[in-house]
Order: C-alpha cells, then structure tokens, then sequence
C-alpha cells in the first residue's frame, strides 16, 4: 500500500510540475478535465448522480464550462456572471422536471461548480499573474507542505484531538507543526528562487506570511471534505489515484488555499 501511495504520488508531482511550468493553455485544459473529475465524484457522493448521468449533473458541467470560458476569454467582471449563469441552467432544470430532483441534490450540484470547478480555476488564475510562474508553488506549499509537517509532528508529539468527532487523527500540535512547517517552506523557497526571481517583492518574509494563512485555510479545505464523507459514508471519493482515493481525496485542502494565495498575492505584492 505505501509502495503504491509512494508511486503515484510521484506520478502526481510530476504531472503537476509538467502542467504548471508549461501554463497556459495545458495548464487551463488539465485543471477544467480535473474540475469535472472532482464535480462527477462529488456527485456520486452526494446522490446527484444516481444511477447514471442525469440533466442536472450535465447542466452543471456545462455551467462550469461556462465559468472556464469566461476565465480564459472574458474580463475578471463577467466571471461571477458566468456562475449565476450556471445556478440558473441548475434552476431551470430544477424548475421544468419537478418533482423529479430534490432540494438538497439541486444545491450539490451548484456547490460542485464553484467547491470544485471555481475554486481550482484559481490556480490557473495565480499562474496566469505577473510573477505567477513562481507565487503558483504557493497554493501546494500551503496545502501539500502543511498537510505532511502536521502529520509528521502529529505522529511525533500529537496529544490534542484537533477535531476528534470529524478526524480523530488530527491533533493541534500537529496543526501548529502545518503551519509552522508550511511558513518555513515558503520563506526557504523564497530564497532559493531569489536569484531567478526578478520581483524584490517576494521576499522570504512575505512568502512566510502567505503561507501561514493558506496552511490554516487548507486544514479547513480538508476537514471539510472530511465532513462531505463521513456524512454520505464513504471512505474515499474515488479510486483514480492509486493509493491516495480520488481527485478531492487529493486537492481537498488545494481547492482552499487556491483563491486565498491568488487574492493574497494581489493584495499584496
């Protein structure tokens, strides 16, 4: 099982580095196929997919296609409109089958366009900034980096269930070693890229601090998908990565940090 985990995981960084050094159109292209991806698990989980594909689930994929055109054609204003566009093809379904869909699948299916497809598109969105070549590591320093700090130092000193009803593994010392562990990452990955960098901005401090808050957003990110399972009682989303579940399985905690490392390096570099 390690021997699997370990080589997927591999599989994973490599996939990741190929796709986000290249930017551009492999970049949006792989994040849109793993949006949809993540939004088809979400909705096996959640029942709005019950025994095979329904106009509900395809309205929604069409609405966060939407929202991907919008991100690559059109200005930063029309963004949120193209959302609201999803929501209406979601209520129009919802509308004109009734009694066919229930409430409760018709506000899943909304939520998977923007907890999945929107909130992904943000690492596009970050990589697509000047300077975005380098601030994009961010989003998985936050995530990925914290989330390995917190359960080393939980496995070592861990005494204080963090949330013991929701995930009874975590512990606050290993939620402090996260995002101790991720501000030290990215203050040392700041210097390390100091020299290619040509921005006097990024400085190791403000990396630091960047890191600090998308480490304590990416536990939420992950204890959420927690919650999402424990309530459809399901081990993991999927079985697409070997070792590891599914795509939320996975980017569970980067589907957090995504827009708060985008709205931070606007904000403040």
């Amino acid at each position: 099982m390690f021997k699997t985990r370990l080589i997927s995981g591999i599989v994973l960084v490599i996939i990741a580095l190929a796709t986000i050094i290249c930017g551009g159109p492999v970049l949006f292209t792989t994040l849109l196929c793993v949006s949809l991806i993540g939004m088809q698990e979400l909705y096996k989980a959640t029942k709005v997919r019950e025994d095979k594909f329904g106009l509900l689930e395809i309205v929604s994929y069409l609405g966060v296609a939407a929202y991907y055109f919008a991100v690559l054609f059109l200005p930063s204003q029309y963004h949120l409109l193209a959302v609201i566009f999803g929501l209406l093809l979601i209520m129009f379904v919802y509308v004109f089958t009734y009694p066919r869909y229930q409430t409760n699948q018709v506000a899943a299916a909304f939520l998977g366009i923007v907890y999945v497809g929107v909130m992904l598109s943000f690492v596009y969105q970050t990589r697509m900034l000047t300077g975005g070549a380098f601030l994009v590591w961010l989003i998985f320093l936050c995530s990925w980096g914290c989330d390995t700090c917190a359960y080393c130092v939980g496995v070592l000193i861990g005494k204080h269930k963090m949330a013991p009803v929701l995930s009874p593994k975590k512990s606050i010392e290993g939620a402090i070693g996260g995002v101790v562990g991720a501000a030290l990452l990215g203050a040392l990955y700041a210097w390390v890229i100091s020299a290619h960098n040509p921005n006097s901005a990024h400085t190791p401090l403000l990396y630091a601090v960047i890191c600090i808050v998308g480490a304590l957003v990416s536990m939420i990110g992950d204890l959420a998908a927690s919650a999402i399972k424990r309530q459809q009682n399901i081990k993991d989303y999927g079985t697409l990565i070997p070792g590891h579940g599914g795509i939320l399985d996975r980017f569970d905690s980067v589907i957090f940090t995504a827009p708060i490392i985008y709205f931070l390096a606007v904000t403040l570099i």
